[in-house]
């Protein structure tokens, strides 16, 4: 499990800086300028976002002074840039993530989520952003979709970043985990759902589908400690849980049936957030992995010491880190009580 550790270290580092928070309107979005807000004195913590009732309703409840709202899409490289100027980190959390949709609507899908992470790139070197953080999924790695593809794609860019910074001092990495439990759009709310309506059952696509699971705030958490441990150019993931989606269903809706409905186009039986082609490159922490860059960069890092003096050690050859594998899996009983 996640741990929390990293609540007493991260000191100030906030304090005083302008944050920028792509597709801040999300539940990630909320949930980090929620932490952020409670933490720290930020000087500005922006949100930048296309939907304007969603915006609205944010500054109800996130109305600070250092709050600002920039209308704006990632597919649009000027108006970041605007929103960019004097911005001192960066988190890109941005993105078109149903699967389905993303299968039956491609173009939309690159066009967000690879020319978006393009333009967060050149525009976070153009203004001398100090550091930027973009948000990926165990979908990722090993991609069978095309949300995924997307995904593996954006990160590739992003750890490439460092190298095509020339004098820049900006510096890019990528967090990647699991599923959010109680996100937007996550199988959770679909569930309560379904409770809530009188259903008799509940769909499960199949039996023996796992899938690896963080909270909003883990996920925040580990996120905002990111930033303090990057070098440049890492794949951050966490250690986190698994479960059969089969023993959620049970925790949401004990009472009712579960039924196998087959998998949905593009979904895997089991997610994989180390792939076991990168176990050469993968570093081992006490409560995370780092994936190295494939690529050497111009002024070569060590990456078994992070920025914050924690030590890493290589993993076996051939080590995957894989929902149906991993050694902490989840009953439905913790999973309500972590739901």
């Amino acid at each position: 499990m996640l741990r929390n550790r990293g609540i007493i270290e991260m000191n100030s580092m906030f304090d005083n800086k302008s944050i920028l928070i792509t597709g801040g309107t999300g539940s990630f979005g909320k949930c980090c300028i929620k932490t952020i807000l409670e933490r720290y004195n930020p000087k500005r913590l922006i949100v930048f976002s296309r939907d304007e009732l969603k915006q609205y309703e944010m500054q109800q409840d996130f109305n600070a002074p250092c709050m600002r709202y920039f209308l704006g899409d990632v597919r649009d490289a000027e108006r970041l840039r605007q929103a960019m100027r004097g911005v001192d980190y960066v988190i890109h959390a941005a993105a078109l993530k149903q699967v389905p949709a993303a299968e039956y609507n491609p173009m939309e899908c690159v066009k967000t989520n690879i020319n978006g992470a393009e333009n967060v790139i050149k525009a976070a070197l153009e203004t001398g952003v100090e550091k930027v953080i973009a948000l990926s999924t165990d979908k990722a790695a090993n991609p069978i979709n095309l949300y995924g593809a997307t995904k593996l794609v954006s990160d590739k860019l992003f750890v490439a970043a460092n190298n095509i910074a020339g004098g820049h001092d900006t510096r890019f990495a990528v967090v990647r985990y699991g599923n959010v439990l109680g996100s937007r759009g996550s199988v959770v709310p679909f569930f309560r759902k379904l409770v809530a309506e009188g259903a008799t059952e509940i769909p499960v696509t199949d039996l023996r589908m796992t899938r690896f699971w963080i909270t909003l705030p883990q996920g925040v958490e580990f996120v905002l400690q990111s930033f303090r441990r990057m070098h440049g150019g890492e794949i951050f993931v966490p250690k986190i849980p698994s479960s059969l989606i089969s023993d959620l269903a049970r925790a949401i809706g004990s009472e009712l049936t579960i039924k196998e409905v087959g998998i949905r186009p593009g979904e895997k039986l089991h997610e994989i957030m180390c792939p076991i082609d990168d176990s050469h490159l993968t570093l081992e922490f006490d409560d995370h992995y780092v994936i190295r860059p494939s690529i050497t960069f111009v002024t070569p890092v060590d990456y078994t010491t992070n920025a914050i003096g924690e030590k890493g050690r290589c993993v076996e050859q051939g080590f995957e880190y894989n929902s149906g594998t991993n050694p902490q899996i989840l009953s439905a009983k913790e999973l309500q009580e972590m739901i």
